[in-house]
């Protein structure tokens, strides 16, 4: 779903760019590598950085080691499949695929997040800012991000009716669940009782399951995201995750952590919630997934 633009979309695309002045506003969208710090959900390793000097030299250089999803990140197709009793990812690749070496001890690159890189991940965003929405609109209902909860279609779609937002073919999809906000009010303790691998089962709010929710991303984005950790409502209810279809399936991106606080401050200021994306994965030649490198710019 990102190849060639058609006629239309770029026809959208060049709309947005005329809302761009001589110096347009840009609003970042990664949440920053050290945000987890001593441990992080589903048990990924942490950001760890090391400062040094070159010798004697007025000289530093650092290192850097970390899981490509512990903080902002796009889902490249090696990252999740379709689970039994498929077990392929996209475009049939299997995990031997993945993890075999050529006669040359060369590690295969099959299906990395590298090939993004080449074109990066650019259009029209759209923010369905949900949390403003609830909170306008549902003030005294109940609403934990750290609970499993499906947001609907429905909801979504009142979401942009509420916000004046138009959705065109091939947008990019940005939801606030109201995760971020939610992350910054808890306690040390909390987050690490969440994070523990026993509380896993608390599950995240996120987008919910169904074939219907599948027909209406089809029909509408060339990528998804949002601030959730896990982007659809975790865990899945029923017998697929919509990580399967997606990005297996239909090879389309799938974005998480995204921090989307400043941006949504800035499209009410704006009382516009579309913009223009531009995303530059890393050059990982067999990457799994990647930070997204991500600016929404009005």
């Amino acid at each position: 779903m990102l190849g060639e633009l058609s006629f239309s979309y770029t026809h959208y695309i060049r709309a947005e760019i005329q809302h761009l002045t001589c110096y347009p506003l840009s609003v970042s969208l990664n949440w920053p590598l050290t945000a987890q710090k001593e441990t992080a959900f589903f048990a990924r390793q942490t950001f760890h950085h090391n400062v040094f000097q070159k010798g004697e030299r007025t000289v530093n250089d650092d290192e850097w080691s970390f899981n490509s999803q512990v903080s902002s990140q796009w889902d490249g197709t090696r990252h999740y499949g379709y689970q039994e009793p498929h077990n392929v990812f996209y475009n049939g690749v299997t995990m031997d695929d993945i993890h075999k070496c050529d006669e040359h001890g060369n590690k295969s690159t099959v299906n990395g997040i590298h090939a993004w890189s080449e074109q990066g991940i650019v259009g029209r965003g759209i923010l369905l800012d949900f949390d403003r929405w609830r909170l306008a609109t549902r003030p005294n209902e109940p609403f934990d991000a750290f609970q499993t909860y499906g947001i609907t279609v429905e909801d979504l779609k009142a979401v942009a009716a509420y916000q004046g937002t138009e959705i065109k073919f091939g947008d990019i999809l940005l939801i606030r669940s109201g995760y971020m906000r939610q992350f910054a009010e808890k306690s040390a303790a909390d987050l690490q009782a969440y994070k523990d691998i026993s509380h896993w089962g608390k599950g995240f709010a996120g987008l919910e399951q169904g074939e219907h929710v599948l027909k209406w991303i089809w029909e509408n984005f060339s990528a998804v995201a949002g601030d959730q950790p896990s982007f659809e409502s975790w865990p899945a209810k029923g017998d697929y995750a919509l990580h399967e279809v997606l990005l297996a399936g239909w090879g389309c991106p799938i974005g998480e952590l995204f921090d989307l606080e400043k941006l949504s401050k800035q499209c009410e200021k704006e009382n516009r919630w579309s913009f223009f994306v531009s995303s530059e994965v890393c050059n990982v030649p067999g990457g799994v997934a990647s930070p997204p490198n991500i600016l929404a710019i009005f």
